[in-house]
């Protein structure tokens, strides 16, 4: 979602006023539509009361000055709007009467086992009767506050394909009348696939960010390390939840090495490792280690999430890029197919058995990846690579053309521009 949520054609904002609403948009949406979520009970007077707010701050900001407290400018504005709302839509009985306990200053009785209002929207948009991308991608659209263009590029489909899967989403939700509340107890591990599902995406997409200014959203690596952390504290003995916390924090770990001074994005290879952030690695080992005592005492085997961060160890335990068992990384990757054969788990696979075999090897079996990646820049990318090393540079110009004009990220853009500029010819 833009910086300025909601804000209407026509909207002049200030050049001192945008990145106070964007900071609010980054630190306030999730936990805004989540809030109103809870109270009202519906996603769509949830979302749209939040988008109302945020173009209220564009119309008086400039005019008023940036509150002191913008978040709590924001919720009551958008609790406000939700109200008018209602009242125009004649919904006074229990709706309208619910409300109003958002004006009650006593706390929140208990809501169950998931106490936290964005961990809680994320269970309830991963109901079962949704389909699982539906899931996903709902719950990608109202706690990360992306676009549906995003999202659509996350699931490499149209944006028009999208933006109906969340419509259905939520039309499905009210048709059934889905309550927004957590589930209980025994119903979580239920929901739980969708859910590790949405905070990995989320963090995914705050890691190299699909579109926009940015290279890097932190405000959505952060929440979902945050909704990770939570998940672990809910769900101590789940090898799946520990995994995907463990391989977020071993990747964030790398971020400060992400990015050069010029906006350029920095491969794992170039990257200087001195610059990682040593405390994130730590934790993320032991999660690690905890899981491989727990498979060695006869638990369950690792699922995608705990191979994911085995293989992320493989690059971080070795003092420099070119000291790296590629050997073991596409064993793991190759369990890892055995569980998720998508195509993006074999294009990453095929990259490191170009490292292992050769680039030939790889080459070939990312060519036969070719009709379900077309679209996707990553896999234009991993060939133009592949031929460079082949000495094949005119395709290798072409891939590289080809991934510039699908990549959305400054960042990766500007790293791909120039591989390509050095190619010879």
């Amino acid at each position: 979602m833009s910086a300025a949520a909601g804000v209407r054609a026509g909207d002049v904002i200030g050049p001192t006023v945008e990145p106070a609403i964007s900071r609010a948009h980054r630190e306030e949406w999730a936990r805004l539509v989540a809030g109103l979520a809870r109270r009202f009970g519906d996603l769509d007077v949830a979302e749209e009361a939040a988008a109302e707010a945020f173009a209220a701050a564009a119309q008086r900001w400039p005019g008023e000055g940036v509150p002191p407290n913008p978040g709590g400018w924001l919720a009551t504005t958008a609790i406000r709007k939700a109200l008018d709302r209602l009242r125009r839509e004649s919904q006074r009985d229990a709706k309208h009467q619910a409300a109003q306990i958002l004006y009650d200053d006593s706390p929140p009785e208990s809501t169950g086992p998931v106490e936290d209002d964005r961990l809680r929207l994320v269970f309830t948009c991963c109901h079962p009767a949704l389909a699982l991308e539906a899931r996903v991608a709902l719950t990608l659209r109202l706690l990360g506050g992306l676009t549906v263009a995003e999202i659509a590029r996350a699931f490499l489909v149209q944006e028009t394909t999208m933006a109906r899967r969340i419509t259905r989403a939520k039309a499905k939700i009210k048709a059934a009348r889905i309550p927004y509340r957590v589930p209980r107890a025994d119903d979580i591990h239920e929901r739980l696939v969708g859910v590790l599902a949405v905070v990995y995406l989320v963090f995914n997409e705050g890691y190299l960010a699909s579109d926009g200014g940015e290279a890097v959203r932190v405000n959505l690596t952060d929440e979902a390390i945050r909704l990770g952390r939570l998940l672990r504290a809910l769900l101590p003995g789940d090898g799946e939840v520990t995994g995907l916390l463990a391989l977020m924090l071993l990747t964030d770990a790398r971020r400060p090495a992400r990015v050069s001074r010029t906006g350029e994005l920095v491969t794992l290879d170039e990257q200087d490792r001195g610059a990682w952030d040593q405390a994130l690695i730590a934790e993320g080992r032991a999660l690690i280690r905890e899981r491989v005592e727990v498979v060695a005492a006869g638990g369950d085997p690792p699922g995608r999430y705990q191979l994911q961060a085995a293989i992320n160890t493989v690059h971080l335990d070795v003092p420099s890029a070119r000291d790296t068992d590629w050997s073991t990384i596409v064993a793991l990757y190759g369990r890892l197919v055995r569980l998720d054969p998508s195509p993006i788990v074999r294009l990453n696979r095929a990259v490191a058995v170009a490292e292992v075999d050769g680039p030939g090897v790889g080459l070939a079996e990312i060519d036969r990846l070719a009709e379900a990646l077309d679209g996707y820049h990553a896999f234009h990318a991993a060939r133009a690579d592949l031929l460079r090393r082949l000495g094949r540079s005119a395709d290798a110009r072409a891939a590289y053309d080809r991934a510039i004009n699908l990549a959305g990220n400054p960042a990766e853009r500007a790293y791909l521009t120039r591989r390509r500029d050095q190619l010879a010819g």
